[in-house]
């Protein structure tokens, strides 16, 4: 088994690079589970239904254009094209891309402690399937 430490990941927003910024990821993927219970059941059935993805980023912050703020400022709300990867390396079985188009609907522009880095969150939720490529 090989496995990996996360040093290099590769993200991407509207075709913009934003990988040097990242400092953490999450990629969250789920399944509605539906209640399918019936009469003279004794236990709780459930039923896989659509699936759900998000992701969680977690970028160093930087007001200069073209760079943190002004890629993401504009665009919460709205849809955008998300490419994401375990490492910056191209797409391979080991390097699978995970691409999507997601709406951001959490981006805090300014928070933090006094003497800390400062770090901004976003919150991306789906808006079609999200795809798995390794080719």
């Amino acid at each position: 088994m090989a496995t990996k430490v996360f040093t290099d990941a590769f993200v991407a927003v509207n075709g913009t690079d934003i990988s040097s910024h990242v400092s953490e990821l999450t990629l969250n993927m789920s399944a509605e589970l539906l209640d399918e219970t019936a009469m003279g059941d004794d236990t709780r059935v459930r039923k896989g239904g659509l699936l759900v993805w998000s992701f969680d980023i977690t970028l160093h912050q930087d007001y200069e254009a073209s760079q943190v703020d002004a890629t993401f400022f504009p665009i919460i709300g709205t849809s955008s094209c998300w490419e994401i990867r375990p490492e910056s390396s191209g797409v391979a079985a080991n390097n699978p891309s995970y691409t999507g188009i997601g709406l951001v609907e959490t981006y805090n522009p300014v928070a933090g402690t006094v003497g800390s880095l400062l770090d901004t969150s976003i919150t991306v939720q789906s808006k079609s399937t999200l795809t798995r490529s390794v080719a």
